[in-house]
């Protein structure tokens, strides 16, 4: 019979078999790296098997660590839930709350009200930009709640996430001055055939967002963008389209940008699905006051409803009811 394992073993080895790295993890767990070495040594002779392979470039599981590492994240997330019903003290860590942007933007009217609901939790942002990076930050446990379009997702992470929906987003379009649609009050789609639109192609961070608009733009004679180096910063956004002039695809809540004018997509009004997402098994009276704040916000400003006219892939759809 295997013997009694200490939890903190287990989130040793978890760290390392997530991190495939000692220094990460180590850091990780606000740990020193030979400190976690130990416990992993420790571990393996506790179980009588080697679980990682270590050369001095790389750490990979062995059968044996494949084999224990989704055990090992059930007994985490039991401890996880024993911990939270008995109020062992998770409420007093702050929860890292990624915004994508610090801007203007769904999340952070969701976080304005949760602070209002929980003054006494700790909810700090971050500005991760763009859910496939915030996800896999999430997955670590380098950060808590973030926000984005959770059917862009690669399965084997989403199956490590929970999410509730939060809002349809409509989509606009940010033209350069001058443009010759910058005149109109609305862009149908159809108006963009011709035109090469930018949605982050190239941008590792934000795939689920390229991914959806080229969901968008297939057969409508709009192309996108190719990959470029990423603007950081309002001014090199700025500067960045005041030389490509390429109209860039963007939520209707989007800041105004200075040389630009933001136009709302029209006939039909594609939308984007906005979910809060967070870590499987993660309890935190500040994600109950997220979770409350985004559903009542959702209640009075009707996020969750769904324009006549409107565009959506039935695949985000599919996910956005499932909760």
């Amino acid at each position: 019979m295997t013997p009694d394992v200490d939890p903190r073993l287990l989130r040793g080895f978890t760290a390392v078999a997530e991190e495939l790295h000692f220094t990460r993890a180590a850091a990780r767990l606000f740990v020193a790296q030979q400190a976690l070495s130990r416990d992993v040594r420790r571990l393996e002779r506790v179980l009588g098997a080697d679980l990682f392979v270590r050369t001095t470039r790389h750490v990979t599981l062995t059968p044996e660590g494949e084999r224990l590492l989704p055990h090992a994240r059930r007994v985490l997330e039991a401890y996880d839930d024993l911990a939270a019903a008995f109020g062992a003290g998770e409420e007093a860590r702050p929860l890292l709350v990624d915004l994508n942007t610090d801007g203007p933007s769904t999340g952070r009217l969701v976080l304005e009200r949760a602070r209002e609901l929980a003054p006494g939790c700790e909810l700090m942002a971050r500005f991760e930009s763009g859910l496939t990076h915030a996800a896999a930050e999430i997955a670590a446990g380098r950060l808590d709640v973030s926000f984005g379009r959770v059917a862009g997702l690669d399965p084997a992470l989403r199956a490590r996430l929970d999410h509730q929906p939060v809002r349809f987003e409509p989509l606009a379009v940010l033209l350069p001055d001058g443009h010759p649609l910058a005149g109109a009050d609305a862009v149908p789609l159809d108006a963009l055939a011709g035109e090469t639109v930018y949605a982050g192609a190239g941008n590792p961070r934000t795939l689920e967002w390229t991914d959806l608009a080229r969901q968008l733009f297939a057969g409508r004679g709009t192309a996108l963008a190719p990959p470029a180096p990423v603007a950081v910063g309002k001014e090199e956004f700025r500067r960045v389209m005041a030389k490509t002039r390429n109209p860039v695809l963007v939520t209707v809540d989007f800041l105004d940008m200075p040389g630009s004018v933001k136009r709302p997509l029209v006939a039909p009004v594609p939308l984007s699905p906005l979910s809060m997402v967070w870590r499987k098994g993660l309890h935190h009276p500040g994600l109950d006051a997220l979770r409350t704040a985004a559903a009542a916000l959702g209640a009075d400003r009707g996020w969750l409803r769904r324009p006549a006219d409107s565009w959506l892939p039935e695949g985000d759809a599919a996910v956005m009811r499932t909760r």
